[in-house]
């Protein structure tokens, strides 16, 4: 059973916003509930990879290996720009019905799986974080450390669920204003680049 520090800890965690939270508001926002759902199950999907590369021993390579931390986290910071200047470059009114994406449902969950499966500090973070929680000399520190991962891969969607709940809640809001969507695409558009930057500037420590 995971512990009352690692459930807290996680918690804190997911709630920090980042790459995938405000994409996940955003499509709350521009295109409502459905695809906020959508966003929340491809952002925690992308961290599946992550979570087993810690538990297959992987993390240790790539935490080791300057190049495959570079090579991931060039191509996060290219996508994360990509959907700067998409962003930006979207004219389209926000609308009450539902708005699909262009390659349908899958295109979405696939945008926001890119957006976590590109950050190789992910990676990291699990390999200092995870560990810390499986108990000294357990028998299967495997089997714990799956088990942890499902419990933060159920407590991210969850998290990201709700963020993107409330998203839609402002939607009519937003919908009724023209120059706060407009604003609301240059927010976004902002941050997404703002986090390409910092991806691509980080080091392997960072």
């Amino acid at each position: 059973m995971p512990t009352t520090e690692f459930l807290i800890t996680s918690l804190i965690v997911v709630l920090i916003p980042g790459t995938g939270v405000i994409f996940t508001v955003s499509a709350g926002l521009m295109q409502g509930r459905r695809a906020a759902f959508l966003a929340s199950i491809g952002c925690t999907l992308g961290i599946i990879p992550h979570l087993l590369a810690t538990v297959l021993g992987l993390a240790a390579v790539m935490h080791a290996s300057a190049l495959a931390f570079e090579v991931l986290k060039y191509a996060g910071a290219a996508y994360l720009l990509y959907l700067a200047v998409a962003t930006w470059r979207d004219r389209s009114a926000f609308t009450v019905q539902t708005v699909k994406d262009e390659h349908g449902p899958s295109g979405l969950v696939t945008k926001a799986f890119l957006l976590n499966i590109l950050n190789p500090k992910l990676t990291i973070f699990f390999l200092a974080f995870l560990p810390q929680f499986v108990e000294p000399g357990s028998s299967s520190p495997s089997l714990q450390l799956l088990s942890l991962s499902a419990v933060f891969m159920l407590m991210t969607f969850a998290v990201f669920a709700v963020y993107g709940l409330l998203a839609d809640t402002f939607r009519t809001a937003v919908i009724e204003s023209a120059r706060v969507q407009a604003w609301l695409r240059r927010g976004f558009a902002g941050a997404f680049a703002g986090l390409g930057a910092q991806l691509a500037l980080s080091g392997r420590d960072a």
